[in-house]
């Protein structure tokens, strides 16, 4: 099995700076694109895939920084979407954390990212989810 690079995040603190600078950056990207006049639609698919990437990134560092904080070594993070999942499932916020997940993964992964959606409202709605599981796993 091929070994991970990794970015230097050891610490959950780490993690969690790379999230929010993933987010952030998620954002900029996005906003390279125009919206329709009709406030609706971005004009721009490929700003919008490449943000939705790095802010479905956001989200999977955010993981990361919490399993670190669990005392998880950094060569035993997860490697495959199932696995982060799992790990989902473990974390107890009550399904506030698997809705916002389920939310990334299916807006911004899959939806914009993978089938190159441009709709505003499903974009924000992934971006907001993101930001909500960056502030429920840094705690």
């Amino acid at each position: 099995m091929a070994k991970r690079i990794f970015e230097k995040a050891i610490k959950k603190e780490d993690a969690i700076a790379q999230a929010k600078r993933y987010l952030a950056n998620a954002k900029e990207t996005i906003a390279k694109s125009q919206i329709d006049r009709y406030g609706k639609i971005y004009t721009d698919s490929k700003y919008v895939r490449e943000g939705a990437g790095i802010a479905y990134l956001a989200a999977l560092k955010a993981f990361d920084g919490w399993l670190l904080g669990k005392g998880i070594s950094p060569d035993k993070l997860p490697k495959s979407i199932e696995e982060y999942w799992q790990v989902e499932k473990k974390i107890p916020y009550n399904g506030k954390l698997s809705s916002d997940f389920t939310l990334v993964y299916q807006n911004l992964h899959i939806g914009a990212y993978y089938q190159g959606l441009v709709s505003v409202n499903t974009v924000k709605e992934g971006l907001r989810a993101v930001k909500e599981i960056i502030t429920m796993l840094e705690k």
